[in-house]
């Protein structure tokens, strides 16, 4: 890569910086580029500190995001800013001055409160490891513990998706829908709003699965991929979805995140 050409960011905050890291990647992804490079400083805790990292920005030509929950901090950030004529992205300010001015709150202005190991962290983590135990159709006799239950043929996304709800803090089950194999009896009595039926247009699934061939060093032209065979496993799929009466959705050239906001919309 040419460094003339390439771009920093630098993500600077008085915590670990995840908040405004992931930020500023879903900002890049938007603008295509391969360009840009990321440079963290974490726990920010003094002034001293501002002013060397600002310096430093001011010398790369970065553009610096930060989130910052003392004002002090903020503050200097902002001056120093205007005295090096560099950008800077303040990620926490406006969104914490726009809850005080439409709520009358006072923030803590504790850094790092997103990461606490609450309540809420351990409920992810018992989510996490439930659905890695009940991937692709294991320990059945858990699958009423599941919030949602997602079902479908090889290969429609059903254990990413799984992965990225659990981390939403759903305990998330997947179960392999196959012409040759009884589903369980125990879709079939379950309540049909936490189960998710995943569909996909046969040209699609069955590039996905020759790709997925050719990862594994196999052939391609087996069953696995033939049209007929696709055809018959969704037709089997769709028909078995119906009956249970659940949610179905075309994943077809859809995201694991735009999906799983329709899933996680459809049960509110």
């Amino acid at each position: 890569m040419n460094n003339e050409s390439q771009h920093l960011i630098y993500i600077c905050s008085d915590s670990v910086g995840e908040t405004t890291e992931a930020v500023a990647k879903a900002t890049i992804k938007q603008f295509h580029s391969n360009q840009v490079k990321l440079k963290r400083y974490s726990h920010l805790q003094d002034e001293d500190e501002i002013r060397n990292v600002v310096s430093e920005a001011a010398v790369s030509n970065a553009l610096i995001m930060y989130t910052l929950v003392q004002p002090e901090l903020r503050e200097m950030m902002r001056q120093e800013a205007v005295r090096h004529n560099i950008p800077t992205v303040d990620i926490m300010g406006p969104a914490m001055q726009g809850f005080i001015d439409a709520f009358h709150g006072s923030p803590r202005r504790l850094p790092g409160l997103l990461h606490t190991l609450d309540e809420d962290y351990y409920s992810r983590i018992d989510a996490i490891e439930y659905t890695v135990r009940n991937d692709d159709g294991k320990n059945l006799n858990e699958l009423l513990q599941a919030d949602i239950i997602l079902i479908g043929v090889s290969r429609t996304s059903k254990t990413p998706l799984s992965i990225y709800l659990s981390h939403k803090g759903f305990k998330t089950a997947n179960v392999p829908i196959v012409p040759e194999v009884l589903p369980p009896d125990l879709l079939s009595q379950m309540d049909s709003k936490r189960l998710f039926g995943l569909t996909m247009h046969p040209e699609q699934l069955i590039h996905i699965r020759e790709a997925r061939l050719q990862t594994l060093g196999l052939l391609s032209g087996s069953l696995y991929t033939q049209r007929s065979r696709v055809e018959l496993e969704l037709n089997h799929a769709k028909q078995f979805m119906d009956k249970i009466g659940c949610t179905v959705i075309d994943v077809t050239n859809r995201a694991i995140e735009e999906t799983a906001g329709i899933i996680l919309e459809s049960m509110q």
